[in-house]
């Protein structure tokens, strides 16, 4: 069965992240597009163990630093993710979260990972960061995350759900 959740899991990363990076830029605001990736993690947070979940964290944000059109250093959306995937495992508590909770959560972890990133970018002097920009990419980026959250985490959590029934809370 681990084997399994691991497969489904990994599919999900690449599926949301070919869809984040070839669908969504066509959808974007002022270049900010939903980050499909950091809400596989949340789902896999909310519903199975905290390790799985930080591990997942870790992979799906270097793919994220990895695939095409990555122009920053590699490694700031894994800790930005993996960071998001620890404190989204926080809130589940071995008690199914509620809607509100479930909302609450993704619009915390994509306030932390983003801003994160966005952190990491000036500290290391990436030339696309911008003190200015911060706030917008950020506000945006939560908003993107929050509307897809009824869309996209219901299905992934009963996903993981299934595949992890000693450590499922939904």
């Amino acid at each position: 069965m681990t084997y399994l959740r691991w497969l489904a899991a990994l599919a999900a990363v690449v599926v949301a992240l070919v869809v984040q990076v070839s669908l969504f830029p066509h959808l974007a605001w002022h270049g900010i597009v939903p980050n499909l990736c950091l809400l596989v993690v949340v789902a896999a947070a909310l519903t199975v163990e905290a390790p799985f979940a930080l591990v997942l964290g870790f992979v799906a944000g270097l793919t994220l630093d990895l695939a095409p059109p990555a122009d920053h250093v590699a490694g700031r959306w894994a800790l930005a993710l993996t960071i998001a995937a620890f404190l989204a495992a926080r809130v589940r508590q071995d008690q199914k979260p509620s809607a509100m909770a479930v909302v609450g959560t993704v619009a915390a972890a994509s306030f932390v990972a983003t801003s994160l990133f966005a952190l990491s970018g000036i500290v290391l002097d990436d030339p696309g960061s911008s003190v200015g920009g911060l706030l917008e990419v950020v506000l945006v980026a939560v908003v993107w995350d929050v509307l897809l959250t009824p869309f996209v985490l219901p299905p992934l959590m009963r996903l993981f759900a299934r595949l992890s029934p000693q450590w499922a809370t939904t």
